[in-house]
């Protein structure tokens, strides 16, 4: 899938589907606040959310008082739904409009989190133009939190074939500059009553000097 289907795809689920009628909606994200928790991050670490979207992840990282998040997305819709939810709040975040594999920065960050974007990119090539992006985008010692569809997940999501992963698999797929330091497991309810198997994976990242 190119670059103009992806953002085909998402920007026509955004404007035509409410956000908290998706599968992958969730009122809170517990598990990403619990590892974004353990990096241990000042408030003015820079993080970046990918694919973050309509996500509710930034409400809670600006109430728990950071100050440098960048959300993320391919898809416009879905940032003005969170853009929009915010409200006055939504000018202390930074908003970009752009794909994952293909993005640049003005600074670097302390923090890459990423639910259920990688596990969309089912092109080799795709998956080796994320990691070059994280390396570039990630300050040595940060961290990277990436969740994707566990092996007893689903296969597909949104009518998209996907990628699981368990930990073995992801950690040689980013290679030997990601330290894994912890996986976890999450039985992702949908707003439709589905449960869905992720792991969520938190990587400190150490580039060989």
């Amino acid at each position: 899938m190119t670059t103009t289907d992806r953002k085909t795809h998402w920007e026509h689920i955004y404007q035509t589907r409410p956000s908290d009628e998706v599968s992958w909606f969730q009122p809170t994200p517990a598990l990403s606040l619990e590892l974004i928790e353990q990096c241990n991050l000042t408030p003015e670490d820079s993080i970046v959310d990918v694919g973050g979207g309509a996500s509710k992840l930034v409400d809670h990282l600006i109430e728990a008082g950071y100050q440098s998040i960048t959300v993320l997305d391919i898809a416009r819709a879905a940032l003005e739904v969170a853009r929009s939810r915010l409200g006055e709040a939504a000018n202390r975040v930074d908003w970009l409009e752009a794909d994952a594999t293909d993005f640049q920065l003005a600074h670097q960050v302390h923090l890459w989190h990423d639910r259920a974007v990688f596990h969309f990119l089912t092109q080799a090539n795709d998956r080796h133009a994320y990691i070059a992006n994280v390396k570039k985008t990630l300050l040595p010692g940060g961290h990277l939190i990436i969740a994707a569809f566990a092996p007893e997940g689903p296969k597909k999501c949104s009518n998209l074939d996907i990628v699981q992963y368990d930990s073995r698999k992801i950690s040689v797929e980013l290679g030997h500059a990601f330290e894994l330091q912890q996986t976890r497991q999450e039985t992702h309810k949908t707003p439709g009553g589905a449960d869905q198997q992720f792991n969520y994976f938190l990587f400190r990242y150490t580039p060989a000097l």
